[in-house]
């Protein structure tokens, strides 16, 4: 019974987590979610060329999800140690994301994530294509919503 508790908390905090990004893009200014729309099309590049479609991340097996949420975050902390906020802030997106394929309850924030990402000024794009060029990627796919994360999905 409390393991069952523990495991209930922890899902609400991932949950509550998700929400508040949410939260926090629907009332920022918009050179705050552009920001993010850009680091998380940095990412999605980044792991694109590395021959992974974070696009796609809701059909990858349950293993390669938990694989990628676990590297996440490793990553994570290290862009916060260093400072880099904006490219944390970005992968942080797609942790929610991959985080929404093993527990359903946190979809709906997470929708809400990608509808402000989608929504950002036009300035998202030419401060993606940027970051993108000063890493040496190819470019990436544009702006986008996952497959299956869309609202109608």
């Amino acid at each position: 019974m409390f393991a069952q508790w523990k495991q209930e908390k922890a899902t609400s905090g991932l949950v509550d987590e998700a929400q508040a990004l949410a939260d926090r893009l629907a009332t920022t200014k918009p050179h705050f979610v552009e920001s993010h729309a850009a680091a998380a099309q940095f990412w999605a590049a980044s792991y694109l060329a590395d021959g992974q479609d974070l696009h796609d991340i809701a059909k990858w097996s349950k293993k390669d999800v938990v694989r990628f949420v676990s590297a996440a975050q490793v990553r994570i902390a290290a862009l916060r140690k260093e400072r880099h906020y904006d490219s944390s802030d970005g992968l942080a997106i797609w942790l929610h994301t991959a985080r929404a394929v093993t527990e359903p309850r946190i979809l709906p924030a997470i929708r809400e994530v990608w509808q402000h990402i989608l929504k950002a000024g036009p300035n998202a794009d030419s401060m993606a294509e940027d970051l993108i060029a000063e890493a040496d990627l190819p470019p990436g796919q544009g702006r986008r919503i996952p497959t299956g994360y869309a609202t109608e999905d």
